[in-house]
């Protein structure tokens, strides 16, 4: 029996585990991990540091491959990133549009969210709270939109941006951070996948979105397992940049070499 599981690039030990486990079992994994490529933090990345979007990716994702030999993790069979994956997600937003599920202004797309009658499933969320938490989660977007609760699928090119945009039929523009997850996902595994994995972080609002999207658009469930990691902490507090405690796994090896395990 084949599994197909698709992995954020969060934590993967986790899932290497889960992999190892799954295929002892006797199960035949597909396994996708995408490398998200292009969002608003990644932008102020490129920015702030005065390189290109190709330059942050490749000295990212070499450190991220480095780390997965370092911890011996079994490769995904696939790595797919954003930027290489443009046209698809255009045409999965066109097939949204079509379907009454999404909708343009401003230059920017955006999902519409009452036209998905069971958003907020995943974390069994009332109607009557998911519009301030959706308001609350996206503080960030600055984009116009019908409803508070609406989430961009398509955004609209700003000066902010930088040398990161697109010409498409949408207008010129980038793509939305959830949009491009289930895009990899249904492109390499399917309408339906097995297992889903990512951090707890990303329950809501990323993971309540791509079911929304995913959903909305193929009219099948989109996951029928979810899996999520918790976060590595430090003296009782979540490993961080903000709070000045994150460490690297380059970091920890060099200081523990010698160090004893338990």
């Amino acid at each position: 029996m084949t599994l197909r599981m698709w992995v954020t690039s969060e934590l993967f030990l986790t899932y290497d585990v889960l992999k190892r486990w799954l295929r002892y079992r006797g199960f035949d994994v597909s396994h996708v991990m995408n490398l998200t490529d292009v969002d608003d933090k990644i932008i102020k990345r490129v920015l702030r540091e005065g390189s290109t979007l190709e330059e942050i990716t490749e000295k990212y994702s070499k450190l991220f491959f480095d780390d997965l030999s370092l911890l011996n993790v079994i490769p995904a069979d696939k790595y797919p990133r954003a930027t290489d994956h443009i046209e698809d997600i255009v045409d999965l937003i066109e097939g949204l549009k079509a379907k009454g599920a999404a909708y343009e202004t401003s230059g920017s797309t955006y999902f519409k969210v009452d036209s998905f009658s069971d958003y907020g499933k995943l974390v069994k969320l009332e109607k009557r709270e998911s519009g301030a938490r959706r308001t609350e989660a996206n503080d960030t977007d600055e984009y116009d939109k019908s409803d508070a609760r609406d989430f961009a699928l398509w955004k609209a090119y700003k000066d902010e941006d930088g040398e990161v945009k697109w010409n498409s039929a949408l207008g010129v523009g980038r793509p939305g951070w959830h949009i491009e997850c289930s895009c990899m996902a249904i492109k390499y595994l399917g309408p339906q996948i097995d297992i889903h994995g990512g951090g707890i972080d990303l329950v809501f609002p990323h993971h309540e979105n791509e079911i929304a999207q995913s959903e909305a658009y193929s009219g099948k469930e989109f996951a029928r397992f979810w899996v999520h990691n918790g976060f590595v902490n430090i003296g009782g507090e979540k490993m961080s940049k903000s709070l000045g405690n994150f460490r690297t796994l380059g970091d920890v090896v060099k200081v523990s070499r010698n160090g004893k395990m338990f």
